[in-house]
């Protein structure tokens, strides 16, 4: 098996657990004891132990109360369920914020917190790091060499801002490093601008809500730093306890595209990528898969984090009362939901959480055992039922399986930042997310295995690469860009790009900012239309399958002078008829695409399907598939193709090639038959892509 799929080496198999707070069940002690029971009756081999239980392990400073960790720890392990233990630093006890307020946030009104909630603590005190390093010290004497500890979980869910005097004061310090001189500050952030030139570094605040917030590259580097400060206590918390126990591996529990931080700079902190993903099924009585692309486009992303597989730390195993509906996920979603996950690189199904609390804000968040407390209920045969899929799953090799795309999507999560803030051309709604989202959601309906990277990231192995929207250009994305179509590559680019550098300044004689080049063409205007208008995009001359003759355009439209591109379609009304609205272009070996309007997601499709077919890049099923219908495989000896059906209804895929049932080893031909929400993982070990 490859080390780079073993995620955690002291139990390497794949993980079925859930959260787990044995502190708020200790007057309990028949219900601990029947926790154990059903773990075993749920197929469930780890927990994640002491996420929010610093309290119940400190109860006043320097006092440790740790044997009921350790006895539970021990219980687990006889019962063959593994531990992945949890720093506590998601939410300090009541007496550090009495004795030491520092530990709490400040906000951008520059008003102190009072004590509650989680995440309310401030990542730059010295006092709030001490502690916590303190406290995860003695969780690894204590328990990082136990047998049944098998993986760190460091803090939950990272996130949040702190404006407090310390940390405006990091922001400044972070600066000069950044900068170097108040010269090149004022400079990259055109400070020239409303008469705003910084003559000290202590008169630089960071956006406050009575202060500067029109600073387009402050705001920007705000955000950096926030990441920054995160990403640094992430670092100390895992030199702490590795220092300790260094062969136990490090991860934590992130949220998606709902952060705030940019998660590609944890890539060098964690051993494993995790996150925890809720999606909100059933909105629709048509089909799900809206939720369902949305939920594989992070999947993607957190794979592509490290390039290996990761780990679902949390789902629910039916519904989350935090949401505005709290519908329950209908019979086979679950089932569902998990092998989705598996499919696009997870080497885990695990649940918030394992029993429903009594009180608190999460009393009605759905769990294993319920307030009932008993194993006969749907939700909990259905958790079991994922359990024994997952063992099956193992012995057919999905732990030395991996995804291996050959196309990938760039977002990059300061190009967000920078568009999102930029005043224009729409501000009702520029729509970055959204667009790269249907980028990702062409390849994935058309069954195209595809990454989703960052403008950092090694660009060598792929063959296609959709790059939407590139508004700020940084990390040498343009000569990587042009690297790789001059080697052979096949780039999709779109409106919008190459319009500002890494210090949000724009560009200079033409756009898009360094690669005129690259896709022969320059732009001259960017027309912004309201909701409701529109206009056309006609293919010129004879256009090819999937391509059509005509597209409908809305939103946002370039006006495009080409100088060596070809014309492969105009607009169709307005001042600009008649000129280009998509393109291509010779470079080196390879091709650009330049997409200078936003069409609907027709469009984006054939037009991924197109590119992907000149570029070589093959779907990873023979098929046809029915609406609602997604193929992801997983490439190992053999491949393992996961099909699922996310419509509420049966439906039947037409095959174009002979495949093999992975569970029941029946053998395929003709076609496939799916039942609502159901899934089916074939093998193909002679497919390569």
């Amino acid at each position: 098996m490859n080390e780079q799929q073993i995620l955690t080496p002291k139990f390497p198999h794949v993980l079925h657990g859930a959260d787990y707070y044995p502190e708020q069940w200790l007057k309990h002690p028949d219900i601990l004891q029947r926790d154990l029971e059903l773990m075993q009756k749920a197929h469930i081999n780890c927990v994640s132990l002491g996420v929010f239980a610093w309290s119940a392990l400190e109860p006043q400073e320097g006092i440790y109360h740790f044997d009921w960790m350790e006895k539970v720890i021990d219980d687990l392990y006889q019962a063959g369920v593994y531990t992945i233990l949890a720093t506590p630093s998601g939410a300090r006890p009541a007496w550090m914020a009495q004795k030491y307020p520092e530990v709490l946030r400040v906000s951008n009104d520059l008003r102190r917190n009072t004590f509650g909630g989680r995440h309310n603590h401030c990542y730059t005190s010295p006092i709030y790091r001490e502690q916590t390093r303190r406290m995860d010290t003695e969780l690894a004497r204590r328990f990082g060499r136990h047998p049944g500890v098998i993986l760190w979980h460091l803090s939950n869910e990272y996130g949040g801002e702190c404006f407090c005097p310390l940390c405006r004061e990091a922001f400044r310090k972070w600066l000069k490093q950044r900068y170097g001189s108040l010269e090149a500050l004022n400079d990259a952030w055109y400070t020239s601008f409303w008469s705003h030139t910084y003559t000290d570094w202590s008169q630089i605040d960071p956006p406050l809500r009575t202060g500067e917030g029109r600073l387009h590259a402050l705001n920007l580097d705000w955000k950096r730093f926030v990441t920054h400060q995160t990403v640094d206590f992430c670092r100390m918390e895992a030199e702490t306890v590795q220092s300790i126990v260094p062969e136990l591996p490090v991860t934590t529990n992130m949220i998606g595209f709902k952060s705030n931080l940019n998660y590609s700079k944890f890539h060098d902190e964690l051993n494993v990528i995790g996150w925890d993903s809720y999606p909100v099924w059933h909105k629709s009585d048509a089909d799900d898969l809206e939720e369902a692309q949305q939920a594989a486009f992070t999947h993607d992303f957190m794979r592509s984090l490290k390039h290996q597989p990761f780990l679902l730390m949390e789902s629910t195993p039916s519904t989350a009362n935090w949401m505005d509906v709290s519908k329950q996920k209908r019979p086979g979603m679950h089932m569902l939901a998990s092998m989705q996950a598996v499919a696009h690189g997870s080497n885990s199904v695990e649940y918030f959480q394992w029993r429903q609390s009594r009180g608190g804000c999460e009393k009605f968040h759905s769990a294993v055992v319920d307030h009932y407390g008993g194993e006969d209920t749907r939700v909990f045969r259905e958790v079991a039922e994922v359990g024994k899929r997952l063992k099956k799953l193992e012995e057919l090799g999905l732990c030395s399986s991996i995804n291996r795309p050959r196309a990938a999507v760039i977002f990059d999560w300061e190009n967000r930042w920078a568009v999102e803030d930029a005043q224009g051309p729409r501000r009702c709604g520029i729509k970055y997310m959204e667009t790269v989202a249907s980028f990702h959601k062409a390849f994935w309906e058309l069954g195209i295995p595809v990454d989703v990277v960052d403008m950092e990231a090694d660009l060598s192995g792929y063959r296609l690469i959709a790059a939407p929207m590139l508004y700020l250009c940084r990390a040498g994305i343009q000569e990587k860009l042009k690297q790789f179509v001059r080697g052979g590559g096949t780039l999709v680019g779109t409106y919008h790009s190459g319009v500002v550098d890494e210090s949000d300044l724009c560009y200079l004689g033409g756009t898009p900012g360094g690669m005129t080049d690259l896709f022969g063409l320059r732009i001259e205007e960017i027309d912004a239309l309201y909701d409701g208008q529109a206009n056309r995009m006609l293919l010129t001359g004879t256009h090819r399958p999937p391509l059509k003759a005509e597209y409908p355009v809305s939103e946002l439209c370039e006006v495009v002078r080409c100088t060596s591109a070809k014309v492969l379609a105009e607009y169709g009304e307005d001042f600009y008829r008649g000129c280009p609205a998509l393109t291509v272009n010779d470079y080196g070996q390879g091709r650009a695409y330049y997409l200078a309007a936003r069409t609907d997601y027709a469009l984006t499709r054939d037009l991924i399907a197109a590119a992907a077919a000149e570029a070589g890049v093959k779907p990873c099923l023979c098929a046809e598939f029915p609406h609602g219908v997604i193929a992801v495989k997983r490439d190992g000896t053999p491949n393992l193709i996961f099909v699922s059906n996310f419509n509420p209804c049966a439906v039947t895929v037409p095959l174009n090639a002979e495949y093999q049932d992975a569970e029941s080893g029946q053998l395929l031909s003709g076609k496939l038959p799916l039942s609502a929400y159901e899934v089916r993982i074939l093998t193909d070990s002679n497919s390569s892509n």
